[in-house]
């Protein structure tokens, strides 16, 4: 990339973009990922192009991530129009479009077909060996979670999924990432799928003891209620019927947030606790509380419900 009649900022986007890309293309393998912190999918996608590199950086693939915010300049000698966009780099070119390649079965297929066509030089470890793979660190993994976890938060549980998944693959001990796995799985029906991870849970006593996986143990505990539709509507039928009838109000309020349903299962607790709080030992408040646990107390609904809550008990 030529930096002839370029402005001083745009000399130095060159020299940047030369010492992290260029330069290290000459002998490997470069993935050059452009990305934006507001992209979502971008962020989803990290995970995936982090452990894959570390797995190939014995075969000489590094990642190198630019931020298009900050490298305007750079982005747009790409001419770079949606993000991501990811390139494989050899001998400062780009040689392939890596962006439709959003799971690592898919980039390791084009990975390896490059790498038997081109003269990457393979990394080199101490005495010679294969340098072994380094994953995210404990500060990435920290900011991964947290983004599954605003994920769950917006509703988004396909995608937390998918975050909380990538995060279980190269960190098998962290507890939040196998909880809010769980958790995901729950709110998408999936519920087979996340006793399978649960049971992987209990099988570490890292994981099984640790009070971070509480809420997940809520959450399917929550989704054991679970009714089929004509059940559900049954329940509520009947509830409506009986404003007055505790155990059909509580009844229709388990099933109706299994179900997916949470307005419709708070806004019933809620009323039952306004007229008998201690009815069945608090059993509404309780179930309640089990619900905030398993869906977050972060959770902007988990708050506002526990505003409406507050303003029962204390007028």
């Amino acid at each position: 990339m030529a930096s002839m009649g370029l402005s001083i900022d745009e000399q130095k986007a060159v020299d940047r973009f030369r010492k992290a890309v260029v330069e290290p293309s000459q002998t490997k393998l470069v993935i050059l990922d452009f990305w934006a912190e507001w992209c979502g999918p971008c962020k989803a996608l990290t995970p995936v192009l982090e452990k894959v590199a570390a797995e190939y950086a014995d075969k000489g693939v590094v990642l190198s991530k630019l931020n298009v915010d900050e490298e305007q300049f750079i982005a747009g000698q790409f001419q770079v129009r949606s993000i991501p966009t990811v390139y494989a780099m050899f001998q400062g070119q780009p040689i392939a479009d890596l962006t439709s390649a959003r799971t690592e079965s898919q980039l390791k297929a084009i990975l390896d077909q490059l790498l038997t066509q081109l003269p990457v030089q393979a990394g080199e470890g101490d005495g010679g060996a294969p340098a072994a793979p380094q994953g995210p660190s404990a500060e990435e993994i920290a900011q991964f979670v947290k983004l599954g976890e605003e994920a769950l938060s917006a509703g988004d549980a396909q995608r937390a999924a998918g975050i909380f998944a990538q995060i279980t693959e190269f960190a098998e001990d962290n507890v939040p990432a196998h909880a809010g796995l769980v958790r995901a799985l729950v709110q998408l029906g999936e519920v087979d799928q996340a006793k399978q991870v649960m049971e992987v849970i209990d099988s570490d006593p890292r994981l099984a003891t640790d009070p971070a996986i509480a809420p997940a143990r809520s959450a399917l505990e929550l989704a054991g209620t679970r009714v089929d539709d004509s059940e559900l509507t049954a329940l509520r039928v009947a509830a409506a019927a009986a404003p007055d009838d505790m155990d059909a109000q509580f009844a229709f309020a388990e099933a109706a947030f299994a179900a997916g349903q949470r307005d419709d299962a708070a806004d019933t607790l809620l009323a039952m606790i306004a007229a008998d709080r201690e009815w069945n030992d608090s059993a509404a408040r309780a179930k309640l509380l089990k619900i905030f646990e398993a869906t977050g107390l972060e959770d902007e609904w988990v708050v506002g419900v526990r505003r409406r809550l507050s303003r029962v008990l204390f007028g």
